[in-house]
């Protein structure tokens, strides 16, 4: 992940004479980035967690066995918590020697805190921190900046920022990601006749003809790159004086105003561009945090659904319009990498919530052509999609559908599928109990006796239908002779008392089989 903005680490904490911290256990991660302090009680505080917290717990959130004391620390370990902190002589069952093992294979430190120093200590320590670097790092781009800071400091959007850099240093300024999407909303991509200007490698020369292109300064790699060209260079080529390009306001040429100002005004202006991609991302990570705690109190369906549309309509989501459920999955190409999904989300510019759990990555996002594009775009990705539905209810039964489309997608190695493209599954219910008393009435007998005999008739006429009724592809499939299908076949028709020759049972049958797969009862 990305290091946090301020580079606090664990062990400027432990060098904290004020918080008196004590190592417990893995110490070789005192190296790891703070990027918050928070206290959380749960076992399983992950689907909360963004990565880089300091974790504080009294202790009621520790288990007491090994096992579970091991699963727990794997599970922060996994989220990427910074460090645990616990208070001592609280509520902290015997630590064992698994919990501490695990946390030195991990690198994660477990840190106990003096019960004299209270949570608020540790958490004011950190946020004080934080917002000195901040302080810092601002000074210092302020001065460099000099006589364009009073842009950067100005309450103005990106556009109305590069509108006035655009006027003072004499350039047609543009931005882009390094795939050539959007980098500021509002900013320009450079337009089609320039895309030959931008750069090849992540270390460019600056000049190009007419002007300069330079790096986007971001932690890890740039954030992108930004072209200014010289006003006659920008109006030259196809289309005319302007060309793509376009006005920014109305009767308002680009870059007017001023002669180019040269190489070193440029430098200034995309460390400008770097300040606001900065404060950009620190609110869409802001948001991505509301995002995610909204969607998991969706998905637990805690949320009443007045207050759900408030919270979707704060977070982007377009007010009263359909809304996808999808899950995804890294399909055959592995685990899903989460990152680069989310930064192709955002990429995409199309609003959306976004939540880790065990079974893959929820997405929660407006039903629209830019929004299935997008679904459909996402680098090595498997997708199972709900059917729209309205904003600010239950999500049962769009996980349901979601889950049950990854599982078909998986089956049939597509790369997306969308519950309800089988036909089949519109003439189900939308009901739970409707779909499971349909089950309960048709498959009822022979699930039991699955259950109860450790045998596979359900699946051996699910697979029999799914394969068109072949007995010798469906034994195939099984991995059993046709012989022994064709027995299953009888006994699962005896059970549930229907004849598998009747267009109407068969038909029942099916609709039966297709609601267990979405109310649960049947993988």
């Amino acid at each position: 992940m990305t290091a946090p903005t301020a580079a606090l680490r664990v062990g400027d904490l432990v060098r904290s004479p004020a918080l008196q911290l004590r190592v417990l256990a893995g110490e070789e991660g005192l190296h790891r980035h703070v990027s918050w302090a928070h206290v959380s009680e749960l076992e399983d505080p992950t689907p909360w967690l963004l990565g880089a917290e300091l974790i504080m717990t009294t202790g009621i959130a520790v288990p007491r066995t090994a096992v579970r004391q091991r699963a727990y620390v794997e599970r922060l370990a996994d989220a990427g918590v910074a460090a645990l902190a616990l208070s001592a002589h609280l509520h902290v069952p015997p630590l064992r020697q698994e919990f501490l093992a695990t946390a030195d294979e991990r690198s994660l430190p477990v840190l106990e805190l003096p019960l004299q120093v209270p949570f608020i200590a540790v958490a004011q320590e950190v946020a004080a921190a934080l917002q000195a670097g901040a302080r810092r790092r601002l000074g210092t781009e302020l001065q460099v900046f000099g006589a364009l800071r009073w842009l950067a400091a100005g309450d103005l959007t990106a556009a109305e920022l590069f509108r006035k850099l655009e006027k003072l240093s004499g350039y047609a300024l543009y931005l882009c990601t390094p795939a050539g999407g959007p980098l500021l909303p509002g900013v320009p991509v450079p337009p089609g006749r320039h895309a030959a200007l931008l750069p090849g490698s992540a270390d460019p020369a600056p000049t190009v003809p007419g002007g300069y292109v330079l790096p986007v300064p971001a932690p890890g790699r740039p954030a992108g790159y930004l072209l200014a060209l010289e006003r006659q260079a920008d109006r030259r080529g196809e289309g005319g004086p302007r060309g793509e390009a376009g006005a920014r306001g109305e009767g308002e040429p680009r870059g007017e105003g001023a002669e180019p100002a040269g190489l070193g005004v440029v430098q200034h202006i995309a460390t400008v561009a770097a300040l606001q991609v900065s404060m950009v991302r620190h609110e869409r990570e802001t948001l991505r945090r509301q995002g995610a705690e909204t969607l998991a109190e969706l998905l637990q369906d805690v949320l009443d659904p007045d207050t759900a549309r408030r919270h979707l309509s704060r977070l982007g989501l377009a007010a009263g319009a359909p809304v996808l459920l999808a899950v995804l999955d890294g399909g055959d190409d592995g685990p899903l990498d989460d990152a680069a999904v989310v930064q192709a989300l955002d990429d995409s510019a199309v609003p959306h919530l976004v939540l880790r759990r065990h079974e893959g990555l929820y997405v929660l996002l407006t039903d629209s052509p830019d929004a299935r594009s997008a679904l459909t775009a996402l680098p090595r990705t498997r997708a199972g999609v709900s059917r729209p539905f309205a904003p600010g209810g239950s999500l049962g039964l769009a996980r349901r559908e979601a889950v049950l489309a990854l599982r078909r997608a998986g089956a049939s190695g597509a790369s997306l599928v969308v519950f309800g493209d089988d036909m089949t599954e519109r003439w189900l219910h939308d009901d739970p109990s409707v779909l499971h008393g349909l089950v309960d009435q048709v498959l009822g007998a022979a699930l039991r006796y699955d259950a109860e005999h450790g045998s596979a008739l359900v699946l051996s006429a699910l697979t029999w239908l799914e394969r068109d009724r072949s007995t010798e592809e469906a034994a195939r499939a099984l991995h059993i002779h046709p012989n022994t299908l064709l027995y299953r076949l009888r006994r699962f028709s005896g059970l549930s008392g229907k004849d598998l020759s009747s267009t109407a049972d068969l038909t029942e049958v099916w609709l039966a089989l297709r609601a267990a797969h979405l109310c649960g009862r049947f993988p």
